[in-house]
């Protein structure tokens, strides 16, 4: 599945099936997620095989069932944590997705195991991603109109276009989609409205509008 294409069919799945991840889908997951460490500097773990966190209330009163592996999102304190854990959380859903793997991106709704993962002096868990066998491929989610996310209008280059539509499929808390995205002179200004999370959000919508735009980190102003 190419990258474009996981994008447009990930859906978040709350429900899934009780079948262990493919020893060859983890082995290529574990090695994206090394990857990811060593460029965003970050402590992202995968934990699996450790039902209790989704066996609590919280976790029954988000409809979540069935799930036993999900990733922890660990990284040095900072100002730019949560959107660098938004970041590369999102490369590791799509990546999770081309391997034939459902997901959902989770802020409260689990049970903290401390054995589960190591969190290192200074560090700090942001939030973790559900992952496994969906009992659905979940199903898509309304988007806001392009103006009302971005100052696109009739003289934007194309690739801006593209960059925006990708990330309204980009998945936000509550599915709040409180982004800005603004375009000047060649380069992007990205900024989080307020709410929940949005830091986070704001880390999945700018890795969304690299892939569809096809720019990389330079883009940002």
């Amino acid at each position: 599945m190419e990258i474009m294409e996981a994008m447009q069919n990930r859906h978040s799945v709350r429900q899934y099936i009780d079948q262990p991840i493919d020893a060859e889908c983890l082995a290529a997951l574990e090695a994206e997620i090394d990857a990811c460490n060593k460029e965003g500097g970050l402590h992202i773990q995968l934990v699996k095989n450790e039902p209790q966190a989704f066996n609590s209330l919280m976790a029954h009163y988000g409809k979540f069932s069935g799930v036993s592996n999900y990733l922890a999102l660990i990284g040095p304190k900072s100002d730019h944590l949560e959107e660098l854990c938004g970041y590369y959380g999102e490369r590791l859903v799509l990546k999770a997705q081309q391997l034939g793997l459902n997901s959902c991106w989770v802020a409260m709704t689990y049970k903290k195991i401390p054995a589960a993962f190591q969190i290192g002096s200074g560090e700090k868990l942001t939030v973790v991603i559900a992952l496994g066998y969906g009992q659905t491929p979940g199903i898509a989610h309304n988007s806001k109109p392009m103006e009302d996310v971005s100052n696109i209008d009739d003289t934007s280059p194309e690739w801006f276009r593209r960059g925006v539509e990708a990330a309204l499929l980009a998945p936000t808390a509550m599915n709040q989609q409180k982004f800005m995205l603004s375009y000047r002179t060649d380069k992007v200004i990205a900024k989080a409205r307020r709410g929940f999370y949005t830091k986070i959000d704001l880390g999945i919508v700018k890795y969304h509008f690299e892939l569809g735009s096809g720019k990389d980190h330079l883009i940002w102003q």
